[in-house]
């Protein structure tokens, strides 16, 4: 298509539960359906509330012509007045804070929304976006049905979209994944209602949109079995089994040549049946044998006509509705149902009953809404307006989640943070020192407000400015000397550099990791004239091979800030200042510039050292990196120990197929029946950590494992099996406690995709601490 509790990822687990925004304001009129003082319509089943909700839909149903239900399968749905209802938009976009999509209208008494940091730097206030959505629903500025988040995984560094997820780990973006759907949809309004509707995207294995040549529409991923289970599906199936999510979109790709929105095994067979894609926590989806469809799979958009125009998959335009709708797709994004399922039924490729069935789920989820309520005003959240957008509230949240997520790369001889004392005079040089608009990163809305890295650090220091390039691109070094010569005015110099959306973004993958154009260049001389210390802040989505940064003496001080939203000049300023004591940590590998020669079409994860493949993510891939997946420093200095740990685990013989792996291992296979053994084996993991530091630190703990045969046999070299989050004064231990199941997180996918277990000793580790773990076989 074109398409948090504040922390980085690894620590959104633990502030989950922003309490709710309850603004009262005098809510405007938005048009409704069921219209309480329009006695015809009352008389509709479909708005009589005391009805069971399956009975509601069928009786909508059943009031409307073939032509009436054919219109209602596109994403602007035509209104039908006779019935009334009005037309309704169902393409929103929230990735990190209600944005510009053709659902939601900014301006009147709606300027702007509170935009928080891209996803790849931290995890947005989901709840406080899905408050600033229903104040803009109760104003006639916007849908329920928000296509958020992306959960795809970032598997090549190059890839323009890698900013909108959460990272290149399976674990880490299926938290995610969970908690972004549970704050948006809010099931905690009882029965299964929603505050509003989520949607997983893109599934699956979609991370190519244009790389020399090859879009995204064309794009043919060829994915074994083993890295769809352990990689790329995991994210979803959490969105679906944990978070009941009421919505899944499929890609524009081909997966193994079938177009992601026409596979029935993907659709209906994995994500519907599989999963049990219902959408609600409770059974109410399920009740006696009769289901109830509360969830709807809907297509990127176009997808229908891209993989009609761009494959061999289908012949006609109606063998691709029959494809898509037979295979489980319920909603279009764009006009193609609209326009070609008539004549698909009338040449019998489907039938009008596939349309009802479509239709049933689409209606579900608007039910769950309360669309079908009557007067906004009367339900939970109908008081929402103004007032409850741009808060004060949120617009530090925006500012606390900048401030997590900001990595600290580079800190030589404790450089930073600076002294307010002695820096009196900061030299804001380079293409991002006054950025607005490129803090913001791709999938915005209109913010509040922003604040520059320039007037951040105007809150600290005198601050004198240079450019050093006329734009990001900088292709000329025209600019240089006199940023330069700006350097050698201040006390202290801080670098902004690294991408923008003309460089990564929707539709355009990099091909070279290095800093655009005279960036390097502009770094070097600023270095040369420089009387005090130099720091690097890298704004960027995707990594950047910053090695020459990284071992010259001159440049002391880095710091990734990725796409910090509206309050990242602030939140940058407090970090360098040392208000704010950084504890992010990277949720990708920083790859080296000679990474690119790998071609971006390979989807493999796993290595193969017989054609010089050395696979992707920290989790297989043998190659060097400049930072390492998970890689931070922090203002203080902190040592971990294992407190608690078990000394063994004994897996049942029975309770598992057994057969022998290579290296005479003994692997455990797991099926579904084996989840009341995993159950029984799920192990608490204490961990101390001493701040030997002289600042409080608030740190994200991450507990890895190892498996016996580590980066052999389609083994992980190693993989998170948890984290959780520490906040600890100077001098002080806390105690950080983290639960294991070794089902789950020792385990990794054998080649047939089924999970497997090996026998022998794992390794925990967490920092410089070590724990073995040996997984044994019980008779």
């Amino acid at each position: 298509m074109a398409k948090a509790s504040f922390c980085s990822p690894w620590i959104l687990l633990l502030l989950l539960e922003v309490a709710l925004l309850t603004h009262q304001v005098v809510a405007g009129q938005a048009p409704y359906a069921c219209d309480q003082r329009n006695a015809t319509l009352l008389q509709f089943g479909f708005c009589n509330t005391r009805l069971p909700t399956s009975t509601r839909v069928e009786d909508l149903i059943s009031r409307m012509t073939l032509q009436e239900k054919i219109i209602q399968l596109v994403n602007n749905a035509a209104g039908i007045p006779r019935l009334g209802l009005p037309r309704y938009e169902w393409w929103q976009e929230a990735l990190h804070g209600v944005a510009v999509s053709p659902g939601v209208k900014f301006g009147g008494k709606f300027p702007g929304a509170t935009s928080f940091p891209m996803p790849i730097l931290t995890a947005a206030s989901f709840d406080a976006v899905s408050t600033e959505a229903r104040a803009m629903h109760n104003y006639q500025r916007a849908g329920l049905t928000y296509w958020s988040p992306n959960v795809n995984i970032y598997r090549d560094p190059r890839w323009g979209r890698g900013q909108e997820t959460p990272g290149e780990d399976p674990l880490l973006s299926s938290k995610y994944a969970t908690f972004y759907v549970r704050g948006l949809q809010d099931t905690n309004l009882g029965g299964d209602k929603l505050k509003v509707s989520a949607c997983c995207k893109h599934m699956t294995a979609y991370d190519v949109d244009n790389w020399k040549g090859t879009t995204r529409f064309k794009f043919n991923a060829i994915v074994t079995q083993q890295d769809l289970s352990d990689t790329y599906n995991p994210p979803f199936q959490s969105c679906v089994e944990d978070a009941k999510v009421s919505s899944v979109m499929c890609s524009y790709n081909r997966v193994n040549g079938v177009p992601t929105c026409a596979d029935y095994n993907l659709l209906s067979a994995t994500v519907r049946s599989s999963w049990n894609l219902n959408g609600s926590i409770l059974l109410t989806c399920e009740v006696l044998l009769l289901y109830l469809p509360c969830s709807y799979i809907v297509s990127d958009c176009d997808s229908l006509q891209t993989f009609f125009d761009n494959t061999n998959y289908a012949k006609t335009a109606e063998d691709v509705v029959a494809d898509a709708l037979l295979a489980g797709l319920n909603l279009d994004c764009g006009p193609f149902l609209a326009i070609h399922t008539q004549s698909a039924i009338t040449n019998g490729k489907i039938t009008e009953a596939n349309v009802n069935q479509a239709l049933r789920y689409l209606y579900n989820v608007q039910m769950r809404l309360g669309l079908y309520d009557g007067n906004p005003r009367s339900q939970p959240y109908g008081n929402l307006g103004p007032q409850s957008v741009c808060t004060g509230e949120n617009q530090q949240l925006a500012l606390d989640a900048a401030k997590e997520g900001i990595v600290l790369l580079k800190n030589n001889g404790n450089v930073l943070p600076f002294s307010k004392s002695n820096i009196r005079t900061v030299a804001a040089i380079g293409p991002h020192a006054k950025a607005t608009r490129a803090m913001i990163g791709n999938y915005q809305g209109i913010p509040c407000k922003y604040t520059t890295p320039h007037d951040g650090l105007s809150a600290y220091a005198r601050v004198v400015y240079s450019a050093g390039c006329s734009d990001v691109a900088c292709y000329s070094n025209s600019l240089i000397g006199s940023a330069a010569s700006t350097a050698s005015q201040a006390d202290a110099v801080v670098l902004f550099v690294g991408l923008d959306l003309n460089q990564e973004a929707e539709g355009k993958d990099r091909t070279s990791l290095l800093l655009p154009g005279k960036q390097q260049e502009l770094v070097t001389e600023v270095t040369k004239a420089a009387k005090g210390p130099v720091v690097l802040v890298i704004f960027s989505g995707g990594s950047v091979d910053v090695s020459f940064a990284k071992y010259d003496k001159k440049v002391q001080g880095m710091l990734w800030a990725g796409y910090p939203g509206e309050a990242g000049g602030a939140a940058i300023a407090q970090v360098l200042f040392g208000d704010h004591n950084p504890g992010g940590r990277l949720p990708v590998t920083w790859y080296p510039e000679s990474f690119t020669g790998i071609t971006m079409l390979d989807m493999n994860m796993r290595p193969d050292a017989s054609r010089g493949y050395p696979g992707r993510t920290y989790r297989f891939y043998t190659g060097q990196s400049v930072y390492n997946f998970g890689y931070g420093k922090t203002y203080s200095k902190l040592s971990h120990k294992f407190k608690e740990a078990p000394l063994s685990l004994g897996f049942p013989e029975a309770a598992a197929v057994k057969r022998s792996c290579d290296g005479n291992l003994t692997c455990f296979h797991l099926n579904a029946h084996d989840e009341i053994t995993c159950s029984t084996l799920t192990s608490k993991v204490r961990i101390l950590v001493h701040n030997e530091g002289d600042r409080p630190s608030n740190r994200a703990v991450l507990l890895y494992s190892s498996p016996p045969n580590a980066g052999r046999d389609g083994a992980p070299i190693r993989q998170l099996a948890g984290f959780g989050k520490v906040s600890v004064a100077p001098g002080a231990v806390e105690n950080v406690e983290i639960e294991i199941d070794p089902c789950k997180h020792l385990s990794h996918a054998g080649a047939n995709g089924v999970r497997i277990l090996h026998g022998g000793i794992h390794t925990l580790a967490v920092g410089n601490a070590r724990h073995p773990l040996p997984i044994l076989l019980q008779s």
